[in-house]
């Protein structure tokens, strides 16, 4: 196969135009059209295609460079061709061209006439889709004009967008929109009906100026400017005049390359929300990789009714319609907890471990100590055995006493072990927070537990007390049920939640027994916890509530 240099084709009025973001690499097949390069100048962002089917053997160009045409970008193996059909083609090209260029020339005269002999007159005219450099099927991304709208030549009427640019089509001609004949979605190609415009007629004064100007193709120096004066615009121009419009009236358009939109529709980024940071504020996929970390870190903006990190809302409905009703406004501690829980279950992938320990020893020591917690002034409750339960399994397994650095790539190992314990008020749940309770007894937690319980009802926890929870318990207690799964309260990494004892017959010895089995489930973050390692916790927890005395070996 020949080796070709690929130039840098014509830019129009634009030079020194800058290399952004080269598409291919050495080696690579490409096909005629395809995207080579992007290119930005101060007006606009292009892709180069490719202008024959090949290999690329070299890269000439590199990410910053300013190139003009005529620049060489690229050596390629060109498929099936010799050394002389490059220049044969172009010398029979150029021939074509020039046979071709006489004959609009006549049919202009004679098309332009008419026009001027009926000046003043409306007439509705279709306009469609103009060149657009070979592509077919493009799709609509969006339409600019409703029926009825009275717009101006040049005005943008829709946005195509193919796998290799974006852009506007702007309206031939000035006029009234009749009727549309396309929609967003639609797949459009060269010569596809866009509108009908009624257009009012053009007066004499154009019409004479046509033949100025084929007068002027005819002059040698011209040559290369004339040919373009009656075609559609260049798919480079048409995106230059977009990317004028875009910088002009940002907010209404999108500065952004192909590349760009393709990694914007993957990610389900919705481009209006993004800010540029490019020459002219266009979109960099730099910006959009800090956009999606910026979101995936940021608080949670979630309404308790649903919607958020791409999930629609859900709709409101008149209840009336259905029977009388009354709007009662959640308290601020509610509605910020609805906001948490909600944050939490989009953004943990939470796995459930269910056990039961058999307390029947527990409740009996526990029982036994009545007389010493009224002499101490505590009510001795499950809940600091638990405690220390828990806290002990989190010193033997610290793997649950991490957080998720908001990187994804490293652990928070926490020294202390904090336990949240979750308190229902009238006000609503409220999980004020232990400190070191491996360091504390159970008399300690004991009267802690009672003091801070009361501090939630009244209202009165200060901040410090609800912050640094390593791990949290959810305790219904007498409310009943077999069992629940409660949420991970982010960051930390895991929550236990415990029911209601239940006498249940237990075989031992050849024989059934009734026991104390208390039913507990281990709620855990994946991402952070493997299912072995919560497996053993579960089990490792459920034998030291079965024997205490295991709490201080």
């Amino acid at each position: 196969m020949p080796v070709e240099n690929i130039k840098v084709p014509d830019l129009g009025d634009s030079s020194d135009v800058e290399v952004i973001e080269i598409l291919v690499n050495e080696g690579d097949s490409v096909q005629e059209n395809d995207s080579l390069l992007v290119l930005e100048s101060d007006k606009a962002a292009m892709e180069i295609p490719s202008p024959k089917s090949g290999v690329i053997k070299k890269i000439l160009v590199k990410v910053g460079d300013q190139v003009n045409e005529g620049h060489e970008i690229f050596a390629m193996d060109i498929e099936g061709g010799s050394e002389e059909a490059p220049a044969e083609e172009k010398e029979e090209a150029s021939a074509e061209s020039e046979s071709a260029a006489d004959e609009p020339a006549s049919e202009a005269d004679s098309s332009d006439s008419e026009p001027a002999a009926e000046a003043g007159a409306t007439s509705v005219e279709t306009i469609k889709v103009p060149d657009i450099g070979g592509d077919s099927d493009v799709e609509i991304i969006e339409v600019h004009v409703a029926v009825g709208d009275e717009i101006s030549a040049e005005d943008a009427l829709i946005t195509l967008e193919s796998d290799k640019a974006a852009m506007d089509v702007p309206s031939p001609k000035g006029g009234v929109v009749k009727s549309l004949k396309i929609k967003v979605g639609d797949k459009v190609s060269e010569g596809s009906d866009i509108i009908e415009l009624e257009v009012q007629g053009a007066a004499p004064a154009p019409a004479a100026e046509k033949p100025a100007k084929a007068s002027q193709s005819s002059a040698p120096a011209a040559d290369k400017k004339a040919a373009p004066a009656k075609e559609e615009p260049s798919l480079a121009a048409k995106q230059e005049a977009f990317a004028e419009e875009a910088a002009a009236n940002k907010g209404s358009r999108i500065y952004a390359g192909p590349a760009v939109r393709k990694l914007a529709r993957e990610l389900g980024v919705d481009l209006t929300q993004v800010n540029g940071t490019g020459s002219r504020g266009r979109i960099q996929k730099e910006d959009i990789h800090e956009f999606v970390k910026a979101r995936i870190n940021a608080p949670a903006t979630a309404t308790v009714s649903g919607g958020g990190a791409g999930i629609p809302s859900v709709a409101d409905i008149d209840f009336s319609q259905f029977g009388e009703v009354e709007e009662v406004a959640m308290s601020k501690l509610h509605k910020v907890t609805a906001a948490n829980m909600h944050r939490n279950w989009l953004n943990v992938p939470a796995v459930a471990q269910f056990n039961e320990a058999d307390v029947t020893d527990l409740e009996d020591f526990r029982n036994a100590q009545r007389k010493v917690a009224e002499k101490k002034g505590v009510k001795l409750t499950p809940l600091p055995f638990l405690l220390k339960a828990c806290a002990k399994v989190l010193q033997e397994y610290p793997q649950f006493n991490v957080s998720l650095h908001s990187s994804g790539e490293k652990l928070i190992q926490k020294k202390y072990i904090h336990i949240g314990v979750a308190v229902a008020t009238p006000a609503g749940l409220m999980v004020p927070v232990i400190r070191d309770v491996d360091k504390k007894d159970v008399w300690q937690l004991a009267a802690e537990m009672a003091e801070l319980g009361e501090k939630a009802k009244s209202r009165r926890l200060t901040k410090d007390d609800m912050q640094g929870a390593c791990f949290t318990i959810s305790s219904l207690g007498a409310l009943g049920g077999t069992g629940f799964t409660p949420i991970v309260n982010a960051p930390e990494v895991g929550i236990l939640g415990v029911s209601k004892t239940q006498v249940k017959p237990v075989y031992i010895n050849n024989e059934f027994v009734p026991r104390q089995m208390l039913p507990f489930s281990l709620c855990y973050d994946h991402r952070a916890v493997n299912g072995v390692d919560a497996g053993m916790f579960a089990t490792r927890l459920a034998e030291l509530l079965s024997d205490i005395r295991l709490l201080m070996m």
